[in-house]
């Protein structure tokens, strides 16, 4: 009997052993069982204003989301813009580890990765659905990962803003002269394009531009478009408000993940992390587009905005600064000449199709 007794003990102990040896490991080296119990807590840094409709939303889903479809072994707690870190720090406090995910846009980080310019917003270039195509499915999202890399993070896609607007002035732009001296808040490329053009680019965060635009610190800023110009209040500080967005197509959101961390979850926490983005990048995207109609409507009925369509000649003028900017751009290392190259070939195979489907039956309709 005690001999029995002696031989279960030590089995027990051993398994138990074993089970905290295995926790201490790489996901890679355990079963996947034998970590099926343990609950990691993660904190996600954003650069916006919690729970801000659209991109404060979008984080608030993404964490819930990653929450929820992890039965709740991996929680995830979000902080605005402000909170824990300050709003242009989310990439350097996921790189450190104070936070484990970043929800963010990556052509802020342009004075440290050039590169991660094209993975947030290209002048003239793709809108939501070519970069979804592209990052998804057109080697784009290999190439973010390998720019982000070298500074411990791991990038994915977890919105889409789809066009956004030109954005306010508080004088009306009827030639290219009207650029001249303007003061803008617009940040990546576009503040770029508007800096050749004469204008002088700045870059503030969304909490500090209802009072820029209102004390004349500056003239002009773009933000999104009518969801998130009506809620900032945009219309109280300027009443011309211009279209089409041409330098952002599409503003992609990131969720920007530490790699340790990423690594240390067991493969299924990966998965559904990995989902989670993507379920996120897709509602964003619906999200705007049924609430821009509806907000712009208010902002016209019921604020008198005035709307107003940029001048051709504007738009020629940006479009040839762009092409300029991202030829540059191309130009700065042998990684950002490969996503260059990716981008333009994948950018003109998908507008060939694009005109005789997404174009030809608009036009029809």
């Amino acid at each position: 009997m005690k001999r029995r007794q002696l031989i279960k003990a030590g089995a027990i102990g051993a398994a138990v052993m074993g089970a905290a040896g295995c926790r201490q490991q790489p996901a890679a080296n355990c079963e996947q069982g034998d970590r099926a119990n343990d609950r990691y807590e993660w904190k996600m840094v954003t650069a916006w204003p919690k729970n801000f409709p659209g991109l404060g939303a979008g984080a608030q889903f993404l964490a819930d989301a990653i929450t929820q479809m992890s039965g709740g072994r991996l929680t995830v707690k979000v902080y605005g813009g402000g909170e824990l870190v300050p709003a242009f720090e989310v990439f350097d406090a996921v790189s450190a580890g104070t936070a484990q995910i970043g929800h963010s846009a990556a052509y802020y980080w342009k004075g440290k990765l050039p590169e991660a310019q094209f993975f947030g917003a290209v002048p003239f270039g793709m809108n939501a659905n070519e970069m979804n195509a592209w990052l998804y499915h057109g080697g784009g999202l290999e190439l973010w990962q390998e720019a982000y890399r070298p500074f411990g993070l791991r990038p994915m896609p977890a919105g889409q803003s789809g066009v956004q607007m030109g954005g306010w002035f508080n004088k009306e732009i009827n030639s290219k002269e009207d650029i001249k001296g303007l003061v803008m808040r617009i940040p990546g490329m576009g503040g770029d394009v508007l800096s050749r053009a004469g204008g002088t680019p700045q870059a503030l965060p969304g909490a500090e531009l209802f009072t820029a635009l209102q004390t004349g610190t500056i003239d002009a800023t773009e933000w999104v478009g009518p969801y998130n110009d009506l809620a900032f209040g945009l219309y109280q500080a300027a009443q011309f408000y211009y279209y089409p967005g041409w330098h952002e197509p599409t503003a992609c959101i990131e969720a920007i993940i530490n790699q340790q961390a990423y690594d240390d979850l067991p493969e299924d926490l990966q998965q559904v992390v990995d989902m989670a983005a993507m379920a996120a990048n897709q509602n964003m995207l619906s999200e705007y587009l049924a609430n821009n109609q509806r907000a712009l409507e208010v902002l016209q009925s019921e604020h008198q905005v005035q709307l107003r369509a940029f001048p051709a000649e504007v738009l020629e003028e940006f479009k040839g600064y762009a092409a300029e900017v991202l030829t540059e751009l191309s130009q700065v290392s042998p990684l950002s000449a490969r996503i260059y190259d990716s981008y333009q070939t994948f950018a003109q195979q998908t507008n060939r199709w694009l005109e005789v489907s997404e174009l030809a039956y608009l036009q029809a309709r």
